[in-house]
């Protein structure tokens, strides 16, 4: 009988041995593979936004669409002696076109020791895209700071621009009675030119 009882005991404890064996080499569970769906598109950036509209059904004006003209100036209700003169292209084409960002600005007058013509810089604070059907416009305002009282006095002749992605100029005469203060190399000066708006 106390045979029986050890051969039992051992046959239990081979058991054992052999389950936590196989517990200790079995390999972990593995989560299941679920097939990744695919992926979200990337949202644009802005200037992802900006080539695809350059790139749009709606192509750029182009200066053989467009004819120019100025406002009449006004003076800011923020500055004295900085006045807003309001820059129009009219899309005199037959089709609707694409006009937006900072046309480049030059004011063309008397010689000066910084040259006859003055660059204006730029501003974008227009929209990404105008739409500008035919027979319509879009303006980009040109702020211009005036001569305090007993600094040189230049009054410009003319204004010469090149619209948004062009390398042809457009010209406009310049009122005779608004001078310009010039400040070629100053960091922040009080002349320069905004982006376009539609309307």
């Amino acid at each position: 009988m106390k045979r029986v009882l050890l051969g039992i005991g051992a046959a239990a404890g081979m058991l054992a041995l052999t389950a936590c064996g196989s517990a200790g080499s079995a390999p972990a569970p593995v989560a299941p593979q679920v097939p990744s769906s695919s992926p979200a598109p990337a949202v644009p950036s802005s200037a992802t936004t900006a080539k695809a509209a350059d790139t749009g059904a709606t192509p750029r004006c182009t200066t053989a669409d467009l004819s120019l003209s100025l406002g009449t100036p006004k003076e800011s209700q923020d500055a004295k002696g900085q006045f807003d003169v309001p820059l129009t292209f009219k899309n005199t084409s037959a089709r609707t076109c694409g006009l937006y960002g900072v046309p480049g600005v030059d004011l063309i007058g008397p010689d000066d020791p910084n040259g006859t013509a003055y660059h204006l810089p730029r501003e974008d604070n227009g929209v990404k895209y105008n739409e500008v059907p035919a027979g319509t416009a879009a303006t980009a305002t040109i702020t211009v700071l005036t001569p305090s009282e007993g600094s040189a006095s230049w009054t410009p002749r003319k204004l010469v621009t090149i619209p948004p992605g062009q390398t042809q100029p457009l010209t406009a005469g310049w009122p005779a009675d608004l001078p310009v203060l010039r400040q070629d190399s100053a960091t922040h000066p009080g002349s320069y030119v905004n982006g376009i708006l539609a309307g």
